[in-house]
């Protein structure tokens, strides 16, 4: 059973699906569904198309370079039948899906500390540019030493005077 990758977006094909374009130098593009095919026929690059696997590479979204990328490669040579390397090949499969997960799992840890830290930064800025909506201004003027804390959060406590309380209770 050979299982093809998509010209566009490298997706598996499986035996018996997919859409094969033979173009008129002999070039064949095989595609794994009509979208891959309807864009190709549009002429669009599938490096600036987002939901390629192309695009994910060249915008490091996704793992572009690894050792483990180089199993997957077309072997064209047949092996002879081996019955140890064959159980060899088996449990290394295994061993070879668990450390592609670990590696993908701590390529996003990594992408996502960035993304963390840039949120922190604009929340801060954000936080002092509307700090009179969280502390009063007539605070700023009896202590003009307040600033945003750095490591400490703040606690805002809201006291309603009487004459509020006793309407609401009426």
């Amino acid at each position: 059973m050979r299982l093809e990758k998509c010209w566009f977006c490298s997706s598996t094909i499986y035996p018996g699906h997919g859409i094969q374009f033979v173009r008129n130098d002999c070039t064949v593009f095989k595609f794994c569904r009509s979208k891959c095919h309807k864009n190709f026929k549009m002429k669009r690059n599938p490096r600036k198309v987002r939901w390629t696997k192309k695009y994910r590479e060249l915008h490091n979204k996704d793992l572009a370079r690894d050792t483990v990328f180089e199993f997957e490669r077309k072997r064209q040579r047949p092996e002879r039948y081996d019955r140890n390397l064959v159980e060899n090949t088996l449990k290394a499969m295994k061993k070879i899906d668990e450390i592609r997960v670990t590696r993908r799992e701590k390529f996003w840890l990594n992408r996502m500390k960035v993304k963390k830290s840039k949120e922190k930064k604009e929340d801060l800025k954000e936080l002092e540019q509307g700090i009179d909506l969280v502390k009063a201004p007539l605070a700023f003027q009896e202590d003009s030493t307040l600033t945003i804390p750095k490591a400490k959060k703040m606690k805002v406590v809201i006291t309603k005077p009487e004459e509020e309380r006793r309407q609401m209770e009426e």
